[in-house]
């Protein structure tokens, strides 16, 4: 499998919109037939790869925190990794270049609270489901949304900013956009593996709580 790293950026639209390029350029297709979670929750599998029938890009590093962007055609769907409840999500597409604020630029997004404790995020989407309120509760392979360009991915190719981190206050972006690597987790759904971050999310989150 083709692997590639970016150089660190500085966070502007610009310098996004080089990466993705670049990502979207580079980046070999992970698999060649597509993989469809089911929408009933199966008793053998609990996570599910969070895009659904259709054919995906991702690689080991994002450009400057820990995320992961995954290429894939518009109108592709986006589904939920595990069980869980609507944390947060977006319907309107705030984000403005000109200020680029950090709370926006995810565009049309859904947040998910899994039952396992780590928050699942999903950003950059055409479409949220209409089925969709915060708090209500959804099973692993739940269509979420659609894949697109919104947010500061305007201008970019369609993908799926894909970001895994622990539950906090509502717009807390710093920590919604991701806190540790999706890629290890996102290979081993990708093949109907249930490897968890759980684990990894409560340890970073205790040793980030000891810094303060």
């Amino acid at each position: 499998m083709a692997r590639f790293s970016l150089l660190k950026v500085v966070n502007t639209p610009s310098a996004i919109f080089i990466s993705l390029l670049l990502a979207s350029a580079l980046l070999q297709p992970v698999i060649v037939q597509p993989v469809i979670a089911n929408e009933v929750e199966s008793a053998e599998q609990k996570y599910y790869f969070p895009v659904a029938g259709c054919e995906v890009k991702y690689g080991q590093y994002h450009h400057d925190y820990p995320a992961s962007d995954i290429f894939s055609a518009k109108g592709c769907r986006f589904v939920a990794t595990t069980s869980g409840i609507i944390d947060e999500l977006s319907r309107v597409d705030l984000w403005s270049g000109r200020e680029n604020l950090g709370e926006t630029r995810g565009g049309l997004f859904v947040s998910l609270l899994g039952d396992d404790g780590v928050r699942y995020y999903g950003s950059h989407l055409a479409k949220v489901s209409k089925k969709l309120e915060v708090g209500v509760r959804v099973k692993a392979g739940r269509y979420l949304g659609k894949i697109g360009t919104s947010g500061s991915a305007r201008g970019t190719p369609p993908h799926l900013h894909y970001g895994i981190s622990w539950p906090t206050e509502n717009n807390n972006w710093l920590i919604r956009r991701g806190v540790i690597s999706p890629y290890k987790y996102l290979q081993a759904w990708q093949v109907g593996e249930d490897l968890s971050p759980s684990k990894a999310v409560k340890r970073l989150m205790k040793k980030r709580m000891a810094l303060k």
